[in-house]
């Protein structure tokens, strides 16, 4: 038994993070002993390389809109651990997590010493957490998937929709060094008649994807095909287009956070609503949708902690990330100084990331590090700039607190001064905006 909060974590984050297997066998059996708590849940499974928060987020706030209690399921957490298991974007109560700790607690034990391969993981655990927290209490749930798809601790459940935002290269020691490979991971998530939403996904990918769904027979609808949006000029801090899919169409949506990713996103989010809505023969009411769209923000997604100057974080953690982020600078910035404030684990494709990140010319690139979580290594930034001598827009500060304090003084009222890389660093820097 745990007695309190700070033993209910120290139990989960001293489980062994990670054990390659071939299969959910361990995860089921664990399930199993909890009486299945997941095949009472209504839900909604997420999985992508990147974009799978902001979509929940989206999926959350829509099904709020329709007045259903929405719990949400993502990783990793920016501030505290309690995020990640939420109700109506509230994070679980502290007594509500060692309550679940004190309930699976036996069943781990007893796991460990009978289980021929040991008991379960962290994110084994957390993911049954979640499920027995959600089950008596939510209408709807939205799962995100931690890594993958198919031998992910959260595919032993039928959603009422499969989303899959975007597939590029990342975790490919976990995954594969492929799309193909990667996309059929991702596309493990997709169940027998289950109706699947697919982002914009690379032709290598989407073939994969359009296979598996064809196979088990799940309709498929994809951004930019059954999906369609068109994405208008627009002033200040918004996107704006119109969607249609099948016979619904929407006009004006607006969307608080910026980039066409977001567009995508957000459209994902609502071909999954639609779907939803469409199963459980719910009408859809247009004003609730675009007053929904149009409030969601997720934490660390280009978020401006600070109006004048402007500061915005960021979390692009990996390539693909990257690309949409140079993509958004170029589009929106153009006419802007941007100071950029990097840091990133050293598994990352840093040389790829920074190499995009140059693209944009009106850039000044400062690197530099923070503590990472655990025993994972962070990018040395003397390193990482050694290669890039040549050119005067690439420096170092590796205290980062006081990087943010030089660069804020020469940075003028019209520059944007951007902090990203791991979504570990932005936890960081977050904490340190919205410390009192």
């Amino acid at each position: 038994m745990v007695a309190n909060y700070e033993e209910a974590l120290a139990f989960i984050h001293g489980r062994t993070q990670f054990k390659k297997s071939d299969h959910l066998n361990r995860m089921k059996t664990f399930l199993a002993q909890l009486h299945d708590p997941q095949q009472h849940l209504s839900a909604i499974h997420v999985a992508g390389t990147n974009g799978k928060g902001s979509t929940v987020a989206y999926l959350r706030d829509l099904l709020m809109g329709d007045g259903l209690t929405v719990g949400t399921f993502t990783s990793p957490f920016l501030i505290r651990f309690n995020e990640r298991i939420s109700i109506d974007g509230q994070p679980i109560a502290d007594d509500d997590l060692v309550a679940l700790v004190n309930r699976i607690q036996p069943v781990v034990v007893d796991l460990d010493a009978t289980y021929p391969e040991g008991g379960p993981t962290e994110f084994e655990i957390i993911t049954a957490m979640m499920f027995l927290y959600f089950k008596d209490r939510v209408d709807v749930a939205v799962i995100e998937v931690g890594i993958g798809g198919l031998l992910d601790s959260t595919n032993v459940f039928t959603p009422e929709v499969a989303v899959i935002t975007t597939i590029g290269f990342d975790h490919m020691k976990l995954l594969g060094n492929t799309l193909a490979a990667i996309a059929a991971q991702k596309a493990g998530i997709i169940k027998a008649g289950v109706p699947v939403v697919a982002g914009r996904l690379p032709a290598e990918a989407m073939a994969v994807v359009t296979q598996t769904a064809t196979q088990l027979h799940a309709p498929l609808y994809r951004v930019g095909e059954e999906i369609q949006t068109q994405v208008q000029a627009t002033r200040g801090w918004q996107e704006q287009f119109d969607f249609q899919f099948g016979a619904q169409r929407l006009r004006k949506l607006r969307l608080s956070m910026l980039g066409d990713y977001q567009v995508d996103n957000a459209s994902c989010a609502l071909a999954a609503f639609l779907c939803y809505q469409r199963a459980h023969h719910l009408n859809v009411d247009e004003k609730s949708v675009k007053q929904s769209l149009a409030k969601t923000v997720w934490a660390g997604r280009f978020e401006p902690v600070s109006k004048d100057p402007l500061i915005v974080i960021d979390g692009a953690h990996n390539e693909p990330a990257v690309e949409e982020l140079t993509q958004l600078l170029k589009q929106r910035f153009k006419g802007t100084e941007i100071y950029l404030l990097f840091a990133v684990l050293a598994d990352k494709q840093h040389d790829q990331m920074l190499a995009t990140l140059r693209q944009v010319p009106n850039i000044h690139l400062i690197l530099t590090t923070f503590a990472g979580p655990g025993q994972r290594q962070v990018t040395d930034p003397q390193q990482l700039a050694a290669q890039y001598q040549n050119d005067d827009r690439v420096t170092v500060m590796p205290n980062w607190q006081v990087a943010i304090g030089q660069i804020t003084q020469q940075m003028s009222d019209s520059d944007l001064f951007l902090i990203t890389g791991s979504l570990y660093f932005i936890s960081d820097v977050r904490q340190f905006f919205m410390a009192p």
